[in-house]
């Protein structure tokens, strides 16, 4: 087990500076009244003792710029093609709007980290908070933030340490398993799931409830097969031809994303197998893709628009009140609908 390391304040520095603690507040704002001598003296001892200033404490000493930075996922184009972003960015704005904070959106190269753009914006001041739009399981940005102690949320759950982090998420492992058991009852004994990339929690919290459904009901590892690929429509068609060609009897495919499974019931439609008769199909999110699609598609609803507001809360909460730590979980419902029968 790590060992945390114990936290360095400002009396800390104060004492190996050989100054009072607010001679260290005033060098820390960046008081025109210390001398330039003793602010180099307190930087050099700041650096060495590792200390980073309360970033909440900066920002009540300084006009707030009332402004909350987004850091949106890479491939921030892609990504709005998901339904999922823009029902969250429209719940972000919605109470951000209500509030009197403005929105500054971030994106990051592909391929890049987007701990890049989270110092910069900690690093300039040009917000008072961040808002992470994913959680992914290695996530250097949360570790930096609080290290920082600059407000931030998250939607999505932390991977480790979820309870010293501001998140808004679903309880994502009991809806896998919810979705699961469910087409285990309607007869189902072979899956299929199909998943986007699993450097985001939110994929391993619902291969996890995945695997725990198949167990609990009985059903054999080696017939809960697990694809990997992309959030998107090209994802779900390429791994349901592979079930096709398989030469494997699928009762079922639960993809991660409507998106996905929209792509799964076009390809099956397009080489004849029939949905539900022949296999049955489910997905999450509840999008307007699995209302509308030729076979309604059962659905995880998610409620991305109150997610997204509900993260803002938690920041502001944060920002204003130095609040921190807070956990809310948003219910889910599952839809269901002529793709599983019904």
């Amino acid at each position: 087990m790590v060992k945390k390391r114990q936290r360095v304040t400002i009396k800390d520095v104060a004492k190996e500076a050989g100054v009072s603690p607010s001679t260290v507040s005033r060098v820390i704002s960046n008081n025109p009244r210390i001398s330039r001598k003793t602010t180099e003296n307190v930087l050099a001892h700041m650096r060495r003792l590792g200390y980073h200033p309360n970033a909440i404490a900066r920002n009540l000493a300084r006009n707030s710029s009332r402004t909350i930075g987004l850091i949106m996922p890479n491939r921030p184009g892609e990504a709005l093609l998901n339904p999922f972003f823009p029902e969250a960015l429209r719940g972000i704005i919605k109470a951000a709007t209500k509030s009197s904070y403005d929105i500054l959106l971030s994106s990051t190269p592909p391929g890049a980290d987007d701990l890049i753009n989270v110092k910069e914006l900690v690093s300039t001041a040009k917000v008072d908070g961040i808002l992470l739009m994913t959680s992914k399981v290695e996530n250097k940005s949360i570790q930096y933030l609080r290290e920082m102690e600059f407000p931030f949320s998250v939607i999505g759950s932390p991977y480790e340490d979820s309870d010293d982090s501001n998140h808004v998420d679903n309880d994502n492992m009991e809806a896998s398993y919810e979705l699961t058991t469910y087409l285990v009852k309607k007869g189902c004994r072979r899956f299929a799931l199909i998943t986007g990339g699993r450097f985001l929690t939110v994929t391993e919290e619902r291969i996890r409830g995945f695997k725990n459904a198949l167990k609990d009901n009985g059903i054999k590892k080696e017939d809960g097969v697990i694809f990997v690929g992309e959030f998107n429509e090209e994802t779900g068609k390429k791994y349901a031809r592979r079930i096709m060609q398989s030469g494997k009897e699928f009762d079922a495919v639960v993809a991660t994303d409507d998106v996905v499974a929209y792509g799964v019931v076009s390809a099956f439609m397009e080489d004849g197998l029939r949905v539900p008769q022949d296999i049955m199909v489910a997905g999450f999110n509840n999008s307007l893709l699995s209302r509308q699609c030729t076979v309604p598609i059962t659905s995880v609803e998610i409620h991305a628009d109150l997610l997204g507001a509900q993260a803002v809360d938690v920041i502001l909460e944060n920002i204003i009140k130095g609040e921190r730590q807070e956990k809310r979980i948003v219910p889910h419902t599952i839809y269901k609908r002529k793709s599983t029968f019904e």
